[in-house]
């Protein structure tokens, strides 16, 4: 019985560091423009299939997988240069929709440049199953949650020391006084973008081992990772972080325990009862306004 409980819970923590990755990109878009960037799955999606198709090409693993993230990141940028800036005085609601159709763009454009299939792409560290208390789990799986902790780690030391991460951090505080004080809150978007598409690109190819990879498969880990930002608290890393893991593993016992038919509901229901109950997520800002 514990065996089984450790199971799931370790399967949950590996999905769920993944969707803890996407959920950074939401927040980190959200702080510097309070833009939800709905082309994040997008991003997972780019990640592991250039990945597969850099290989495929011949390529070494470490190479696809840095070209694969520098294509991410171009393309991320490119977004916010063609398509959000000359916007951004269209107010939140128009930004959110050219967000979404970016979406569907990036997805066809992958359809048409590569292909509907499915694909494999093989661990980094072999596939041999490690034992823990009855339980098994994969090397990958340690990949995906260590690769959470890095990016966690870099994101905060580049937040807390870094000169460019305060100047962001700014920005999401209080733009109009960013600006006063000599901070271009244009860079800071456009960065914010490529910041984003990087975490994303990160999770598609840490999860691409474990899952396969195809051009539709941003849809439901972005949808996920926006539970998981909304759960955590729209705009706070840790709450992000904590939220990709909570959404996760409460999706393995779901599935576990109730019926894997219901695995993606679970995710959906969590947020209905967040916003109903707790909108600002758990450790999101509690602010009043005086009228």
């Amino acid at each position: 019985m514990f065996a089984e409980f450790l199971q799931f819970l370790l399967s949950g923590v590996t999905v769920g560091a993944a969707y803890g990755l996407v959920a950074l990109g939401f927040s980190i878009i959200y702080n510097a423009s309070h833009v939800i960037n709905f082309a994040q799955g997008e991003f997972v999606m780019l990640g592991g299939m250039s990945t597969v198709f850099l290989m495929a090409a011949g390529l070494p693993m470490p190479v696809a997988v840095v070209l694969a993230v520098l294509v991410t990141v171009v393309l991320g940028l490119l977004l916010e240069k063609l398509a959000i800036e000359p916007a951004r005085g269209a107010g939140v609601v128009p930004l959110i929709i050219i967000t979404i159709g970016a979406s569907i763009f990036l997805r066809g454009v992958a359809q048409v440049a590569m292909d509907r299939e499915f694909h494999a792409m093989p661990p980094f560290t072999g596939d041999a199953p490690i034992m823990i208390a009855g339980a098994t789990i994969l090397p990958q799986s340690l990949w995906v949650f260590g690769g959470m902790a890095v990016m966690g780690m870099l994101l905060w030391y580049f937040f807390a020391r870094a000169r460019f991460g305060k100047a962001m951090l700014a920005t999401a505080y209080n733009p109009l006084a960013a600006r006063l004080i000599g901070v271009n809150t244009r860079l800071v978007l456009l960065c914010s973008f490529g910041l984003s598409a990087l975490l994303g690109s990160v999770a598609g190819i840490l999860l691409a081992p474990i899952t396969f990879t195809s051009y539709d498969v941003g849809i439901m880990l972005g949808l996920k990772g926006f539970c998981a930002a909304i759960l955590g608290g729209m705009g706070h890393g840790a709450g992000a972080v904590v939220g990709g893991l909570i959404v996760g593993i409460a999706e393995a016992m779901g599935a576990g325990y109730i019926s894997s038919e219901y695995k993606d509901a679970i995710a959906f229901i969590i947020i209905l009862l967040v916003l109903f109950f707790m909108p600002n997520g758990l450790f999101g800002k509690r602010t009043t306004e005086r009228v």
